[in-house]
């Protein structure tokens, strides 16, 4: 199994080995970190560290990138997390100068405070603060939800993970990273592969992706589609690309309620019928327009073929 792991003693003895794709710097340096045992909380590593820290690694090894992975103050600005860097969003321009790939994790369906628990958009604003922090120049990751993590209660379903992966997807992220350590009722740091239902569920996001992969690498095309919604408050986002000369358009429910999600593709003036991958069905399209109904947080991906 290929890993992404820290440049220690270890790793640098082994700078040949292509079992190590890539370095990564500690987690979430954005939080403010921990004095020890019954001594509380600093605050954070200072951005310029970071990024001393990511220069030594790239003099060391230069062939490898650099992940840098952030916590949730990416997505929510009152994360008390940060301490004394809580509400200054903008030490993030400088902490992504420290990686070649940057990401992040937020986990609403197990966060504990009711402005961000349940609102799945959070994970889709973080992608897009990271892509207009780096400029759109490197890779951005981010993290999934897969397990309670820590809530006593409270556990996403296949249903929120198929939401937060394509809302990332849809709004730019190049990689995802599966959180799959559990601490309640007991810890477990492989729960995601001890749940079968989540386990398939993963499992078929991630074949399903894997198919769609030359798709997804193509050049984002938003010009060529629109969407209006009905109720207009409830938002459909959607990423539209093109591939061996056909269009596909990829769309996801952005809160938790139903709405019918009108859309117009420019190259489908002469398509007749959209298919909808994975669900055995198709939708008539007239003059390139198709309506669909989505529930909350639900997913659909439309191909439309050559006119």
């Amino acid at each position: 199994m290929r890993v992404v792991c820290d440049q220690n003693d270890v790793g640098r003895r082994r700078l040949d080995d292509p079992t190590i794709v890539a370095w990564m710097h500690g987690d979430e340096p954005d939080n403010a970190q921990s004095l020890g045992p019954g001594k509380g909380y600093g605050p954070p590593i200072p951005p310029a560290k970071v990024i001393a820290d990511y220069e030594q690694m790239r003099r060391r090894d230069p062939s490898r990138p650099v992940l840098l992975n952030l916590g949730q103050g990416v997505a929510w600005d009152d994360w008390h997390g940060r301490g004394v860097r809580t509400r200054h969003p903008e030490d993030y321009l400088e902490y992504v100068q420290g990686a070649d790939i940057v990401s992040f994790d937020i986990y609403p369906v197990t966060h504990d405070r009711p402005a961000v628990s349940s609102n799945l958009w959070y994970v889709a604003r973080g992608v897009e603060r990271l892509i207009e922090w780096t400029g759109g120049r490197k890779p951005v990751w981010n993290c999934i939800e897969c397990t309670r993590i820590s809530h006593p209660t409270a556990k996403p379903t296949p249903h929120h993970v198929r939401a937060e992966v394509w809302m990332s997807l849809i709004h730019g992220s190049r990689g995802l990273i599966y959180f799959v350590h559990e601490w309640q009722p007991r810890f477990n740091e492989s729960a995601l592969l001890d749940d079968p239902e989540m386990l398939a569920a993963v499992t078929r996001l991630n074949r399903q992706i894997h198919t769609l992969a030359p798709v997804l690498n193509s050049p984002s095309l938003p010009h060529l589609a629109r969407v209006t919604t009905e109720p207009a408050d409830v938002p459909v986002a959607f990423a539209v690309r093109q591939h061996r000369d056909a269009t596909y358009l990829f769309a996801v429910a952005m809160r938790d309620r139903p709405v019918q999600a009108r859309f117009t593709v420019e190259t489908a003036a002469r398509v007749r019928q959209a298919e909808v991958l994975g669900e055995d069905r198709s939708i008539a399209v007239t003059d390139g327009t198709f309506t669909d109904t989505f529930h909350g947080w639900d997913v659909h991906l439309y191909h439309l073929p050559p006119p």
